[in-house]
């Protein structure tokens, strides 16, 4: 294996910094596959880089008092959808809790995708894509997208004022113009309480 090509794999993940997530995809333009992927397995057992599911890797983020920080799910999502060319919607406990409504990390967290349907065990914690219709994908990965998973999972019953008021103190004037454009993709509950509650019309 080149040399210089390993440097230049090792030089991108410290320039990316302590918490980057990534696979072999990110460094395609760099080696073909099977020096990428020899390079990634020597760093991971020096203890550089931690693998955390088959193709998926970490450059350990450090904390002073607690050690080794476990990697950001988001990063890891995000470096998926980067390594397959796909789109993904949080669902469910975990779209609530991207958005501030629950303090519950589930342990499998489900997500909406135009890819192939998978599962990807990381840790204690088991990431299940879900193929779907590209009507369902329309706001994936949007913050328009993130409210309306939300608000199907705590329910038409459960919604309250609370809610909606936690919904409103998250989100800023973009987003709340950008959902605006998008809430008709919604059901009609949902963006009947949007446009009420939330955008105040």
């Amino acid at each position: 294996m080149p040399n210089f090509l390993a440097e230049k794999i090792k030089k991108r993940i410290h320039d990316k910094g302590d918490g980057w997530c990534f696979t072999p995809a990110d460094f395609s333009d760099i080696a073909n596959n099977d020096v990428v992927r020899q390079t990634l397995s020597r760093l991971n057992k020096v203890g550089f880089i931690d693998r955390l599911a088959h193709g998926v890797y970490y450059l350990p983020k450090y904390h002073d008092s607690l050690g080794k920080l476990p990697p950001k799910m988001e990063a890891i999502i995000d470096a998926i959808q980067n390594a397959y060319h796909i789109k993904c919607q949080p669902t469910g406990a975990y779209a609530a809790n991207l958005l501030g409504l629950s303090e519950q990390v589930p342990t499998n967290i489900v997500l909406l995708t135009n890819g192939p349907s998978k599962k990807i065990q990381i840790g204690n914690k088991k990431l299940i894509f879900k193929r779907t219709t590209p009507k369902n994908m329309e706001t994936a990965g949007t913050i328009t997208g993130l409210v309306i998973q939300a608000m199907k999972y705590i329910g038409k019953e459960h919604i309250d004022t609370k809610y909606l008021n936690q919904i409103r103190s998250r989100l800023s004037e973009e987003q709340l113009k950008r959902i605006n454009r998008e809430i008709h993709l919604a059901p009609a509950w949902i963006a009947k309480l949007i446009k009420s509650e939330v955008i105040g019309e």
